[in-house]
């Protein structure tokens, strides 16, 4: 069975990334895939500083790098601050980066972003698709920018927009249906 982890670069109560990591899990539990939600409030982690090497490695970024590695998909929901990635996906992909299990080779990653903007994250979402695609990760070509967040979503999670909703089907799809052929 194809197996994904979906996270959120926010871990504040209500977050509207939190909303679209569970649609998007949704949506692919439906496609057939076996989801792991994972929140980073459950993988605390200093500050980056290389000096904590070797150390002092966070245990979570171990666990959370062994999660990716056996994930066939994963998809991060991360808010755009100052028109970047949150400080919290920049330190959580930063201590990622330095495990040595191929944690970005093997899964097909998607990202999307919600925002107060008319942007929908778009700025903070590329910064973190360059991020990524630095470490190795393959990301399908949708992005999930969504704004403004006050009206995105319905009291049931799912996106008011038909614009949007067909944008995280065509995500969904491509998360199924690219394959890195086995590397």
């Amino acid at each position: 069975m194809t197996t994904a982890v979906t996270l959120s670069g926010s871990i504040r109560t209500g977050s509207y990334n939190v909303i679209l990591q569970r649609y998007v899990s949704k949506k692919l539990r439906e496609a057939g895939v076996e989801v792991n939600e994972i929140s980073l409030a459950d993988f605390p982690m200093p500050v980056f500083n290389e000096d904590l090497e070797p150390d002092n490695v966070p245990e979570a970024a171990g666990r959370m790098a062994q999660l990716f590695v056996a994930a066939d998909i994963v998809f991060i929901a991360s808010p755009e601050n100052n028109a970047g990635a949150t400080a919290l996906i920049v330190n959580t992909i930063s201590w990622l980066s330095r495990q040595k299990h191929g944690q970005f080779r093997h899964a097909v990653f998607g990202i999307g972003a919600v925002s107060s903007g008319k942007y929908g994250g778009i700025n903070g979402i590329g910064h973190l698709r360059d991020s990524l695609s630095k470490l190795g990760a393959l990301l399908v070509p949708t992005l999930l920018g969504i704004g403004p967040s006050a009206t995105a979503f319905d009291e049931t999670g799912t996106p008011t927009e038909e614009g949007v909703i067909r944008k995280v089907d065509q995500m969904v799809r491509e998360l199924t249906h690219f394959s890195r052929g086995g590397i």
